[in-house]
């Protein structure tokens, strides 16, 4: 499209257009002394070159006055949920404290933000876009608590978990109080007030000692899977914190592994006994110190690797009879957590100890285990005051 300057009117500019027709714009300077370039319209249309000056003309009289022209035509900048959000992740990212999972239960569920505008170790990782029509499109200015209510209660017809609902509610309460708190956002959060959903913990499927021997008899010839399930029931590292345990992160002096928690951020310190030091000794002695220690090598054992190997044992050995959506009952990976913590219980271990050891950032989370705990009250009362 070639443009040429008005030969009669200032400011005006003609436009051949590729059918033959001839389009009109002018330009003037903005109240910040910008110039901008306006399209009147069209020759077709009836526009000529003197209405187009008189267009300008309004224009340049009403900057005169401090009136923006345009502004009947500029929308309204809003600010969205997703926008928001992704300035949770990517300040969290700037921590070390992003994790995928995350971002992809937001995806999932709230709203749709692109990985790799939180960083290009993400570029490669595909994401619902399930939560593309939801609240994530929203202005966050017009999101209220009846929105909040609705969007639980939405989760709930679908049949998500209690617990899931929960944690999907807590992430969006975390991604506003962000801006609230980093950016100044002036907002009160529609997700203060929102009751949790009851959950009932009275079930929390662990094993026996007795099964944990027969699971660990049954991989016992498998060595990543033994390796797993070993450091698993003795640290209670949820399944990609084991599988992020590099040799680097093993202290064979202190009997100690750091374990990075991918939830939550940051490291924590898992223990082992005297006898798995001797196995582990024996098993990273050839291995450099960014190899993994499951698997072996330079490359982390795949999720996926672990889960269809390990999960039809778990179901042979525990789940016979079982629904599959007995979550309560059904033995699954994330079961070795719960045993971990459980036979600690057991054991009479303090239950603040077992709070730092399954590096739980509530009390609350670690007090589903009190009830294992041995009734220890009678005997310390005995004798209190001889």
């Amino acid at each position: 499209m070639a443009r040429v300057k008005s030969k009669k009117y200032a400011g005006v500019y003609l436009n051949q257009l590729a059918n033959g027709d001839v389009s009109y714009s002018i330009n003037y300077k903005d109240t910040n002394g910008k110039k901008v370039w306006v399209t009147v319209g069209k020759k077709s249309n009836g526009v000529t070159e003197k209405f187009a000056y008189a267009r300008r003309a309004e224009y340049v009289n009403k900057v005169k006055t401090g009136i923006d022209p345009l502004a009947h035509k500029k929308k309204k900048q809003i600010t969205t949920l997703d926008d928001i959000a992704k300035v949770y992740f990517v300040d969290k990212e700037a921590e070390n404290k992003t994790n995928i999972k995350q971002i992809q239960k937001y995806n999932l569920y709230i709203g749709q933000i692109d990985p790799k505008e939180i960083s290009d170790k993400y570029s490669d990782i595909k994401v619902s876009d399930a939560g593309k029509e939801g609240l994530g499109s929203k202005d966050i200015h017009s999101i209220t608590k009846t929105h909040i209510r609705e969007f639980q209660k939405a989760l709930k017809t679908k049949g998500k978990s209690p617990n899931t609902i929960n944690g999907i509610i807590t992430l969006l309460k975390a991604v506003i109080n962000h801006s609230i708190k980093e950016r100044d956002m002036t907002i009160v959060n529609p997700c203060i007030g929102i009751k949790q959903i009851e959950t009932d913990d009275r079930r929390e499927r662990y094993l026996s000692l007795d099964e944990v021997k027969r699971l660990i008899d049954e991989v016992q010839d498998n060595e990543i899977l033994y390796h797993f399930t070993k450091i698993a029931l003795m640290t209670g590292a949820r399944l990609e914190s084991v599988l992020h345990i590099q040799k680097k992160d093993i202290n064979l002096n202190a009997n100690s592994v750091t374990i990075h928690d991918l939830k939550s951020g940051g490291t924590y310190t898992g223990f082992y006994d005297d006898e798995y030091k001797a196995e582990i000794r024996e098993y990273i002695k050839h291995l450099k110190a960014n190899d993994y220690f499951v698997g072996g090598s330079s490359t982390k054992t795949a999720t996926r690797t672990i889960q269809r190997q390990l999960k039809p044992i778990l179901d042979r050995l525990f789940n016979e009879g079982l629904d599959v959506r007995d979550a309560k009952n059904r033995v699954v990976i994330h079961t070795l957590r719960h045993t971990f913590a459980s036979q600690l219980a057991i054991a009479g271990v303090p239950i603040l100890t077992i709070k730092n050891l399954m590096n739980h950032a509530d009390i609350a989370q670690t007090m589903r285990y009190a009830k294992l705990a041995p009734d220890q009250g009678a005997e310390a009362v005995k004798g209190l005051y001889r």
